[in-house]
């Protein structure tokens, strides 16, 4: 049993979002200062007027995320352009959900062992470093602004994550691995691990744990973060959790135990919050599985009682067929490109509204990921969600 912890939350008061994002970038380990403006206009609109007012004498306004995403693009300066992706939309015209839910999932590639370990034989050395790295990542969640973030291999999220998105309204939780093999490479920034960022602005937060996944009832090294939270504008609950499975091939009884473990957690979680609004609490589960589709793990999880389904399989013709890759890389060992990254979510309670297409081959580019146009060796995964009507 794993004790309940509850997440400190952060508001940020108007202005100087900025000032906050120049300093949180250029002050992280192995970072030069680059140049950003600091004019900047407060956006209300996506803001709980309620929960504003309800802020000790001062609304929570976070400063416009518009605006901060031009200044990462400023500061990238000449990079090439980044990858164009659209959104398919599924809903036939109907009308726009009134509380849409936009999650995305992503392994951002620790800095540790990006720049050491992984290797990327094709990918040059610059493009590696941090000090463009960051500028990256945070371009692609803010081109997205999700309600929801669902992270992996996340090594700067102290320093540089949690201060900036605090400045934007998320609050969030984090949990490292026991034994991070980013500590293993010389100039490390600790141990990475899971964070689960919400918009506070839209969610409550009711729980969150932290979960050391077991096999066999042994304690493993991968982790889960599992939050409750509960959507202000509908009051219905919803339980996110976020995930990273053992890697590399032979350990396929492992990662199957470790999704075991996390759906009887998951079950466990949802009973005990049988007196929420509602008895049958959504569920949406993100992570890097590092499983094919044909690997046991996800048929656990798509066998699962919790009634699960896979939103990314919404993007084929068949709607049962998960993309064709969510990473592709070249180590020195060969070419990788497969699907091991999911956003699974509750089928009889939760509608998929939309989902973020795969860039094609041409755009990624000969090279593969990572590149100068993107920060990690994982793609994102972003969808907007909407809750059923209840029966």
């Amino acid at each position: 049993m794993y004790p309940w912890t509850v997440m400190e939350t952060i508001v940020c008061p108007m202005g100087g979002g900025a000032t906050r994002l120049y300093s949180a970038l250029t002050q992280t380990r192995g970072s030069s200062p680059l140049p950003l403006p600091l004019s900047q206009q407060p956006d209300n609109t996506n803001l709980d007027p309620a929960f504003c007012q309800e802020q000790k004498g001062s609304p929570a306004c976070p400063p416009d995320p518009a605006e901060l995403l031009r200044q990462c693009e400023e500061a990238l300066g000449d990079r090439p352009h980044r990858l164009h992706r659209k959104f398919t939309h599924l809903n036939d015209g109907d009308s726009a959900p009134s509380s849409p839910i936009r999650v995305m999932q992503w392994n951002i590639l620790a800095q540790a062992l990006g720049e050491g370990l992984d290797s990327f034989v094709q990918c040059p050395p610059e493009a590696l470093s941090w000090s463009r790295r960051k500028y990256l990542i945070l371009e692609e969640i803010l081109t997205y602004r999700p309600h929801i973030l669902c992270l992996q291999e996340v090594d700067h999220y102290y320093d540089t994550l949690q201060p900036v998105l605090a400045g934007l309204g998320y609050s969030s939780n984090f949990c490292p691995k026991p034994w991070s093999p980013c500590l293993d490479v010389e100039g490390n920034n600790g141990p990475d691990g899971c964070a689960l960022f919400f918009d506070q602005s839209r969610y409550e937060f009711l729980d969150s744990v932290s979960i050391r996944l077991t096999a066999i009832r042994i304690p493993t090294n991968q982790v889960a973060v599992v939050t409750m939270l509960r959507c202000r504008s509908t009051g219905r609950c919803v339980c996110v959790a976020v995930t990273h499975l053992k890697a590399r091939s032979g350990w396929e009884w492992l990662r199957s135990a470790q999704g075991s473990d996390l759906l009887r957690q998951l079950q466990t979680l949802v009973q005990k919050h049988v007196g929420a609004p509602s008895s049958d609490i959504p569920l949406l589960i993100c992570g890097d599985f590092n499983a094919i589709p044909t690997e046991e793990v996800y048929r656990r999880f798509a066998a699962s009682p919790l009634g699960l389904d896979s939103a990314y399989k919404k993007l084929s013709q068949d709607g049962l067929t998960e993309p064709e890759y969510t990473t592709w890389k070249i180590r020195p060992t060969g070419e990788c490109c497969s699907t091991l990254d999911y956003i699974w979510y509750s089928q009889h309670t939760l509608r998929v509204d939309a989902v973020l297409d795969m860039p094609t081959e041409e755009q990624i580019g000969p090279n593969r990921l990572p590149s100068f146009s993107y920060p990690s060796d994982h793609l994102s995964l972003v969808c907007d969600f909407s809750f059923k009507e209840e029966e």
